[in-house]
């Protein structure tokens, strides 16, 4: 089954928390804080895997949690990193963030590789807070959480030659018979409702990759149809092989035809126009196609004078050699011409914002008989720091001070005994005292 489309979830692992330790060693004086820092969590990395051709995997597994990173350790240690997660893609995979739309990575190449959801940093042991007023603190961090985030992955199909065209023009009978691809064919419209990929072999070592893309109809640009489930796949190909059906089949005019199908080509991506294109005209086996094909050249001529025609037959096989060696030279003349514009990775992106101190106002209501105090600063800060210690709960009690806390308590009405609730955490104002549980 092909599938060119997924949405995941990815979390970068938990960084390890810091720990609270004290060496009590006989040949160490005076001992000292001695608790190590917490190792960083995993990242999530997605790496192009040439081997992968669809987004199958991701329908069955779609959530991504790297692993967190070890807590420190006593003696000084530091916990250990994690691993990074790798998950393989197949080349040609557009990542998107689901909440902002912003393309993250636009991977082509084997082995390129972009980080899209970064692992925790570790919390620091109580080493990290001694200072000559508290040489011997019991204050530790909990790690950092990972970062996480929906992704949708979009699949491109990477190919040389994309043969595109109305439903039932014969593309698929074309590829069938030039590889060994073996697409489904039938006399009804839309057979084909995912890419075919195929080796075609020219000959004299020469071989390209041909794609055999689903059928257009008039409005594919707007969705109508299969839209852009198709047409994400023509900005891959290199060369655009328009098949155009020269019997006329079903009352259709070729030449319409074939300017309805450049014109959505155009709407959707306006590059598409410049991209090199060759017409292969099928089915001349038919009645009426040499008519057709006389008149079609005329008027094709008036429009685009530099498009090649190519009389062929899929079903006997006439003019089939010449349009591949056509298309083999084409892709020569060409090898230079990107299949697509690269995103810039994320670790080399620089994002310059303005700097200004970190924000520390506060707001403060009153539920029945609690007050609660909303902070960003004080909420991180909790959040981060182990709060099951005395010298804990006093930085805690002088962060509040200094920010103006107690004082804006007070104005409000508290006293002894007055509960207080930041986040989940609650605790009784003491006046001209600390915080306690």
């Amino acid at each position: 089954m092909f599938v060119d489309k997924a949405k995941i979830y990815v979390k970068g692992g938990d960084g390890g928390d810091g720990i609270v330790s004290f060496r009590r060693e006989k040949y160490v004086p005076e001992g000292g804080p001695a608790g190590g820092d917490g190792g960083k969590g995993g990242d999530v990395i997605f790496r192009v895997d040439e081997g992968l051709r669809t987004l199958m995997d991701f329908r069955y597994q779609r959530h991504f949690k790297a692993e967190r990173g070890e807590k420190g350790r006593n003696k000084s240690q530091h916990g250990a990193n994690a691993d990074h997660m790798i998950v393989r893609i197949p080349p040609g995979t557009v990542i998107i963030d689901d909440d902002t739309q912003e393309v993250l990575a636009d991977l082509t190449r084997d082995g390129q590789q972009v980080v899209v959801a970064r692992g925790g940093r570790g919390g620091r042991g109580n080493i990290r807070f001694a200072t000559p007023n508290n040489p011997a603190p019991e204050l530790a961090e909990h790690g950092e959480e990972g970062q996480e985030r929906w992704i949708v992955l979009e699949l491109k199909v990477m190919a040389d030659v994309g043969l595109v065209g109305f439903p039932s023009v014969g593309k698929s009978t074309l590829l069938s018979v030039v590889s060994a691809a073996k697409p489904k064919i039938g006399a009804y419209h839309f057979t084909t409702i995912t890419p075919n990929l195929g080796v075609v072999d020219v000959s004299e070592g020469r071989s390209f990759v041909m794609a055999d893309l689903p059928g257009l109809i008039e409005g594919a640009h707007e969705g109508v149809g299969l839209g852009h489930e198709f047409l994400r796949h023509v900005e891959r190909t290199r060369v655009i092989a328009h098949v155009v059906d020269m019997a006329g089949s079903e009352g259709r005019d070729p030449f319409e035809d074939w300017m309805k199908i450049n014109e959505e080509l155009k709407l959707y991506n306006a590059d598409l126009e410049q991209r090199p294109q060759i017409v292969a005209a099928n089915k001349m086996d038919m009645p009426d196609s040499e008519e057709n094909l006389e008149r079609f050249k005329e008027q094709v001529k008036e429009v685009r004078p530099d498009i090649e025609i190519y009389p062929i037959s899929s079903l006997t096989r006439q003019g089939v050699q010449e349009l591949l060696y056509r298309a083999a030279d084409l892709l020569d003349e060409i090898p230079e011409l990107p299949a697509i514009e690269e995103v810039t990775e994320l670790e080399e992106r620089k994002i310059y914002k303005l700097d200004k101190t970190e924000d520390e106002s506060f707001t403060i209501r009153r539920e029945n008989e609690t007050f609660v105090v909303e902070s960003v600063k004080i909420e991180r800060m909790m959040k981060r720091m182990q709060l099951n210690t005395h010298d804990a709960i006093l930085k805690l009690a002088r962060t509040l001070r200094h920010m103006g806390v107690d004082d804006e308590l007070r104005n409000r009405g508290a006293k002894d005994g007055t509960i207080v609730r930041i986040g989940d955490f609650e605790f009784e104002f003491v006046e001209g005292s600390s915080y306690y549980y």
